[in-house]
């Protein structure tokens, strides 16, 4: 008598995935949109619709659908009140704004990045193999792009840089230099995690530590120094939480690649100094960019104080920064190169997303948000530190991606189409950090329910007889190992 369990069992088929996790889809969507090129030439498609946010109008409507339906998970009041509070924060700026229809599609935007994506995302994610599914799909969207960034680099075909077309900017263009850095580190983030993750297969450690390795190139030839930073603290800190003694293997292999890339091979070696350096010179000797950024915080700073309690009104820092600005304030900045001729883009932001938000916001929209983004902050690293071992990857990429995301808030605010990963981010931090409204407090347990309605879709009954195939329940968080 044969003992191995049928296939259907222990191989489900596409159509048996696809009916289980079909709501994923949307999600897996939004990330993996940002692929599709920004048409060359139109420097303002990055405040456009573009498919990785239609992606995500789709995953909020399939929410709303499950929801409906009764098949999404609970929610705590702490995460009603997490996620809701800047729903509040919002929509009293836009009320209060000196144009409150100017200021509508600001209230959409961030309602939507904020609010609607990570909800849905809290909801409709059900167990950490979800998680991981929606992680892995970071690490995929930064290899492509970052293997465009590469080419873009070695066939002088990028964004122009100190007179050169070499910049890597994948296919997000002159216009959105931050983009490919952006979600290149994401990736890098999301494999650094699952190289260090104890829970994790060998093999899914090793090749998330290659990826890891492979994405440093593309990170460095973005020449942001945001991102650098941002990436640093990110990848640090995930290092911490998962043992000094894995961090070191990591840390170890990351600067040998980053020795032997532009070391060994000269891999932009001048620049890459010459733009490391900067990062520490900004206050004795700064370029125009540090100047422009300087001058445009102060702006901030002088708006906030005018209105400090609920700001100038969401979209209104650019009508309102010339008032506030001084003389050392240029019209904009030079993009050119990645197939697009020398345009001049006007500053439109003080490119410091605290500093924005208080600006256009005040105290009531920077507590709603960034207070939120703290609770997550503290609630995921508490998990992280005292959470089970089967799930301790998610923590790590959970965190990981939130530490980068309001490490990079110091240099940068919203704006192009990587924009909507960022209401990813934060909701993969909230589904880590907050507790499930069953009770259980575990934000990886799937639906009972559910789970006794595949079973008798099945055929299987709860008291199986002699001759049923036997299951034996997995431990939470293990469906993805």
């Amino acid at each position: 008598m044969s003992l191995a369990a049928p296939t259907s069992w222990s191989r489900p088929d596409t159509a048996d995935l696809l009916r289980r996790h079909w709501p994923l889809l949307p999600l897996a969507a939004t990330v993996l949109a940002l692929l599709i090129p920004v048409p060359a030439g139109d420097a303002t498609a990055s405040g456009k619709v573009g498919p990785a946010d239609a992606a995500s109008l789709l995953l909020v409507f399939v929410c709303g659908i499950q929801a409906l339906r009764g098949r999404v998970r609970p929610l705590s009041p702490l995460g009603v009140l997490v996620l809701g509070l800047p729903a509040v924060g919002l929509a009293v700026s836009t009320v209060t704004a000196g144009d409150p229809y100017a200021a509508l599609p600001g209230f959409v935007r961030y309602l939507q990045v904020f609010v609607l994506v990570p909800a849905a995302i809290v909801l409709l994610v059900r167990d950490a193999s979800e998680f991981r599914l929606a992680a892995g799909c970071f690490v995929v969207l930064a290899l492509v792009q970052g293997a465009v960034g590469v080419v873009q680099f070695a066939t002088h075909t990028g964004a122009s840089y100190q007179g050169e077309d070499i910049r890597a900017v994948g296919t997000f263009g002159p216009g959105d230099v931050m983009g490919m850095a952006t979600v290149v580190a994401y990736g890098l983030v999301v494999a650094t995690a699952g190289a260090l993750a104890p829970g994790l297969p060998a093999r899914v450690r090793r090749a998330s530590g290659a990826a890891a390795l492979i994405l440093v190139l593309p990170l460095v030839l973005s020449f942001s120094r945001g991102a650098w930073i941002a990436t640093f603290a990110a990848a640090g800190l995930v290092m911490v939480l998962a043992g000094i003694r894995r961090a070191l293997k990591v840390l170890l292999a990351l600067a040998a690649a980053g020795v032997v890339l532009v070391g060994g091979f000269g891999v932009g070696s001048a620049m890459v100094a010459e733009r490391l350096t900067s990062i520490t010179q900004v206050s004795d000797a700064p370029d125009q960019s540090v100047t422009d950024r300087y001058t445009m915080w102060a702006a901030a700073g002088s708006m906030w104080r005018e209105r400090p309690a609920v700001g100038v009104g969401l979209k209104g820092f650019p009508a309102n920064r010339d008032a506030h600005s001084g003389l050392a304030l240029s019209s904009g900045s030079d993009t050119a190169g990645a197939g697009q001729g020398y345009i001049r883009q006007p500053l439109l932001s003080p490119h410091n997303m605290y500093l924005l938000v208080l600006s256009e916001q005040g105290l009531t929209g920077l507590i709603a948000l960034a207070g939120g983004w703290l609770a997550l902050l503290v609630a995921g690293l508490r998990r992280c530190l005292a959470g089970p071992s089967a799930v301790r990857d998610c923590g790590l990429i959970a965190t990981g991606l939130l530490v980068w995301q309001l490490t990079d808030f110091l240099y940068a605010d919203i704006g192009g189409p990587s924009t909507v990963l960022t209401g990813v981010i934060i909701g993969l931090a909230a589904w880590w950090a907050l507790p499930s409204g069953s009770g259980t407090g575990e934000p990886a347990s799937g639906d009972a329910r559910g789970r006794r309605g595949r079973r008798r879709a099945a055929g299987a009954a709860p008291g199986r007889g002699p001759g049923a195939p036997a299951r034996v329940a997995a431990p939470e968080g293990a469906a993805g190992r």
